[in-house]
């Protein structure tokens, strides 16, 4: 199905960070209300034609900052070669880091991340620490690269000036649309966030990626959110069950969503 257009109406809530007086969540209750859900191994082609099977993993993952790569070195030790594929070629000299453009990332091999285990592997096709996560009870999120558990939910900053000489700082939560992936976003041959085929999800996604929302905004502001997440899924319910059976805008309904239910 063709990808929905990346400039539509949105709508957005403000309101402060309840953790800290200096700080201020914009958040995309368009998005964050969407049906939106991961589908690797269930139909995703991934994001270039010719690796189907490799979903978003292709480029390898940047890591944020030392704190990011430190957290994965830790489970890259927990990790044994029935989990991991690349188990031997990541403890080589070569190891499972690499530089690109003097920033640091994990190593591409066979035209995918290190970490990711093709299929036919014994344990599974996937990412090594994702699968291993889930073998310990952890949630995925807490041992996979930043940029890897947050897409498709992203987390700018922007310092706010105000008439009074006073300033806040603004935290956005919103898509991790193609954009996010810098110009190389234009390359993409497929990409999910926008596109109606991931949007089968049973949950929201505030619900479905609470865990990482947590991680990003804190239990107390995810808590927050969630009360304007509900409101906004109200107003959605009533507007359909307006006069006439009202068709739902952009605005208000992601439009991948919208494209998901009609084709459904």
């Amino acid at each position: 199905m063709p990808e929905t257009p990346l400039e539509t109406p949105r709508t957005w809530v403000e309101f402060d960070n309840p953790a800290d007086a200096q700080e201020r969540f914009r958040c995309d209750l368009t998005w964050l209300t969407s049906s939106w859900t991961c589908i690797f191994g269930n139909g995703c082609p991934g994001i270039y034609a010719d690796a189907p099977d490799t979903g978003c993993c292709t480029l390898g993952a940047h890591f944020s900052d030392k704190d990011d790569i430190k957290n994965v070195k830790k489970v890259v030790a927990e990790l044994g070669p029935d989990e991991w594929q690349y188990y031997d070629e990541g403890h080589s000299k070569a190891g499972w880091r690499e530089k690109e453009d003097g920033e640091t990332k994990t190593r591409v091999v066979d035209g995918a991340c290190i970490f990711h285990n093709r299929p036919g592997f014994p344990a599974g096709s996937g990412c090594a620490l994702h699968q291993h996560a889930l073998a310990v009870g952890a949630e995925p999120h807490t041992m996979k690269p930043d940029v890897c558990w947050q897409l498709p939910i992203r987390r700018t900053y922007r310092t706010v000036e105000l008439p009074d000489d006073t300033s806040y700082l603004e935290i956005s939560i919103a898509e991790y649309d193609r954009r996010g992936w810098g110009p190389g976003g234009h390359d993409l041959d497929w990409y999910c966030s926008g596109n109606p085929e991931a949007h089968v999800g049973a949950d929201p996604v505030y619900l479905s990626n609470a865990g990482e929302l947590r991680h990003l905004m804190g239990d107390e502001g995810y808590e927050v959110l969630v009360t304007h997440c509900e409101a906004h899924l109200a107003l959605v319910r009533t507007a359909h069950k307006g006069p006439g059976g009202r068709a739902l805008l952009p605005l208000l309904v992601h439009p991948a969503t919208l494209a998901a239910q009609d084709h459904r």
